[in-house]
Protein backbone atom coordinates (compact mmCIF):
# COMPACT_ATOMS: atom_id res chain seq x y z
CA UNK A 1 0.00 0.00 0.00
CA UNK A 2 1.39 3.29 -1.12
CA UNK A 3 1.69 6.43 0.99
CA UNK A 4 -1.77 7.79 -1.21
CA UNK A 5 -3.42 4.65 -0.81
CA UNK A 6 -2.94 4.37 3.36
CA UNK A 7 -4.19 8.15 3.90
CA UNK A 8 -7.30 7.36 1.52
CA UNK A 9 -8.24 4.26 3.83
CA UNK A 10 -7.26 6.21 6.94
CA UNK A 11 -9.84 8.79 6.04
CA UNK A 12 -12.64 6.21 4.85
CA UNK A 13 -12.19 4.86 7.93
CA UNK A 14 -12.37 7.95 10.31
CA UNK A 15 -15.86 8.90 8.38
CA UNK A 16 -17.45 5.50 9.22
CA UNK A 17 -16.04 6.33 12.59
CA UNK A 18 -17.43 10.05 12.90
CA UNK A 19 -20.86 8.86 11.16
CA UNK A 20 -21.38 6.06 13.72
CA UNK A 21 -20.31 7.38 16.72
CA UNK A 22 -20.30 11.21 16.74
CA UNK A 23 -24.10 11.49 17.40
CA UNK A 24 -24.15 8.88 20.25
CA UNK A 25 -21.67 10.44 22.83
CA UNK A 26 -24.25 13.54 22.76
CA UNK A 27 -27.36 11.45 23.13
CA UNK A 28 -25.50 9.67 26.16
CA UNK A 29 -24.87 12.52 27.76
CA UNK A 30 -27.92 14.03 27.53
CA UNK A 31 -29.80 10.87 28.97
CA UNK A 32 -27.68 10.70 31.47
CA UNK A 33 -28.04 14.23 32.88
CA UNK A 34 -31.37 14.62 31.82
CA UNK A 35 -30.94 17.53 29.67
CA UNK A 36 -33.23 18.25 26.51
CA UNK A 37 -31.62 18.33 23.22
CA UNK A 38 -31.92 20.87 20.74
CA UNK A 39 -34.91 21.68 19.44
CA UNK A 40 -35.26 21.47 15.54
CA UNK A 41 -37.34 22.91 12.89
CA UNK A 42 -39.90 25.33 14.43
CA UNK A 43 -38.66 24.98 18.46
CA UNK A 44 -35.34 26.23 16.43
CA UNK A 45 -36.88 28.95 15.23
CA UNK A 46 -38.37 30.27 18.20
CA UNK A 47 -35.69 29.17 20.43
CA UNK A 48 -33.37 31.70 18.04
CA UNK A 49 -35.76 34.18 17.62
CA UNK A 50 -36.27 34.11 21.57
CA UNK A 51 -32.70 34.75 22.28
CA UNK A 52 -32.13 37.08 19.43
CA UNK A 53 -35.16 39.15 21.35
CA UNK A 54 -33.29 38.97 25.07
CA UNK A 55 -30.21 40.68 23.13
CA UNK A 56 -28.23 37.01 23.35
CA UNK A 57 -28.23 35.78 19.91
CA UNK A 58 -25.78 32.71 19.11
CA UNK A 59 -25.76 29.99 16.52
CA UNK A 60 -27.77 27.42 16.58
CA UNK A 61 -24.96 24.98 16.14
CA UNK A 62 -23.21 26.32 19.06
CA UNK A 63 -24.80 23.84 21.44
CA UNK A 64 -25.79 20.65 21.92
CA UNK A 65 -28.58 20.15 24.93
CA UNK A 66 -30.46 22.41 27.61
CA UNK A 67 -30.68 22.42 30.81
CA UNK A 68 -33.72 23.16 32.89
CA UNK A 69 -34.03 23.51 36.36
CA UNK A 70 -35.71 20.64 38.19
CA UNK A 71 -35.87 18.76 34.89
CA UNK A 72 -38.62 21.38 33.68
CA UNK A 73 -39.88 20.70 30.14
CA UNK A 74 -40.82 23.39 27.19
CA UNK A 75 -42.62 22.98 24.31
CA UNK A 76 -40.52 24.81 22.06
CA UNK A 77 -43.37 24.71 19.29
CA UNK A 78 -45.21 27.72 21.80
CA UNK A 79 -43.34 31.15 21.46
CA UNK A 80 -44.63 32.19 24.73
CA UNK A 81 -43.42 29.06 26.45
CA UNK A 82 -40.29 29.76 25.03
CA UNK A 83 -39.99 33.03 26.00
CA UNK A 84 -41.08 32.50 29.34
CA UNK A 85 -38.22 29.66 30.14
CA UNK A 86 -35.33 31.54 28.31
CA UNK A 87 -34.01 33.29 31.52
CA UNK A 88 -33.67 29.07 33.32
CA UNK A 89 -32.01 27.55 30.62
CA UNK A 90 -28.67 26.80 30.13
CA UNK A 91 -27.43 25.88 26.80
CA UNK A 92 -24.62 23.13 26.88
CA UNK A 93 -21.94 22.20 24.40
CA UNK A 94 -21.12 18.52 24.54
CA UNK A 95 -17.99 17.03 23.50
CA UNK A 96 -17.42 12.95 23.32
CA UNK A 97 -14.83 11.40 24.08
CA UNK A 98 -13.67 7.35 24.16
CA UNK A 99 -10.33 6.88 23.64
CA UNK A 100 -8.38 4.81 26.42
CA UNK A 101 -6.27 7.98 26.65
CA UNK A 102 -8.44 10.05 28.02
CA UNK A 103 -8.04 9.85 32.10
CA UNK A 104 -10.63 10.18 34.93
CA UNK A 105 -9.64 14.02 35.27
CA UNK A 106 -10.68 14.11 31.20
CA UNK A 107 -6.63 14.84 30.78
CA UNK A 108 -5.32 13.38 27.49
CA UNK A 109 -8.71 14.66 25.91
CA UNK A 110 -8.38 16.96 22.30
CA UNK A 111 -11.38 18.71 20.98
CA UNK A 112 -12.25 21.87 19.07
CA UNK A 113 -14.41 24.80 20.12
CA UNK A 114 -15.99 26.55 17.02
CA UNK A 115 -16.18 30.05 17.08
CA UNK A 116 -19.58 30.12 17.26
CA UNK A 117 -19.39 27.97 20.66
CA UNK A 118 -16.69 30.97 21.82
CA UNK A 119 -19.05 33.55 21.39
CA UNK A 120 -22.52 31.55 22.66
CA UNK A 121 -20.00 31.25 25.81
CA UNK A 122 -19.17 34.94 25.61
CA UNK A 123 -22.70 36.11 25.16
CA UNK A 124 -25.13 33.71 27.66
CA UNK A 125 -21.98 33.52 30.33
CA UNK A 126 -22.79 31.45 33.09
CA UNK A 127 -25.99 30.15 31.72
CA UNK A 128 -23.28 28.31 29.25
CA UNK A 129 -21.76 25.43 30.14
CA UNK A 130 -19.57 22.97 28.39
CA UNK A 131 -19.62 19.01 29.37
CA UNK A 132 -17.11 16.69 28.97
CA UNK A 133 -18.40 13.48 27.95
CA UNK A 134 -16.25 9.79 28.25
CA UNK A 135 -18.71 7.95 26.39
CA UNK A 136 -16.47 4.76 27.74
CA UNK A 137 -16.95 5.21 31.49
CA UNK A 138 -19.74 7.44 31.29
CA UNK A 139 -18.22 10.22 33.79
CA UNK A 140 -19.70 13.79 32.93
CA UNK A 141 -17.70 16.62 33.68
CA UNK A 142 -19.18 20.06 34.31
CA UNK A 143 -17.01 23.45 33.15
CA UNK A 144 -17.09 26.06 31.18
CA UNK A 145 -15.03 27.59 28.11
CA UNK A 146 -13.10 29.81 30.50
CA UNK A 147 -11.97 27.03 32.61
CA UNK A 148 -10.91 25.09 30.07
CA UNK A 149 -8.61 27.50 28.75
CA UNK A 150 -6.79 28.03 32.00
CA UNK A 151 -6.71 24.01 31.94
CA UNK A 152 -5.12 23.74 28.38
CA UNK A 153 -1.74 22.23 27.91
CA UNK A 154 -1.71 23.08 24.45
CA UNK A 155 -4.29 25.35 21.87
CA UNK A 156 -3.97 25.38 17.97
CA UNK A 157 -5.85 28.00 15.83
CA UNK A 158 -7.16 26.64 12.80
CA UNK A 159 -9.18 28.22 9.77
CA UNK A 160 -12.25 26.03 8.38
CA UNK A 161 -12.79 27.12 4.96
CA UNK A 162 -15.89 25.67 3.14
CA UNK A 163 -15.72 26.17 -1.08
Amino acid sequence: MDAAELIRSRRAHLARLAASHGAGGEVGAVALAHWTPKPKGRGMKNLMHALAAAGTPIKASSFDAIALPDGGRVDFDETAAVQRALSTMVFIEIKTANQERVKDDFSGFFFALTEGEIDAAEKLGARHRVALYNARTQRLLMTSVTELLKRARSTTMQLSIQL
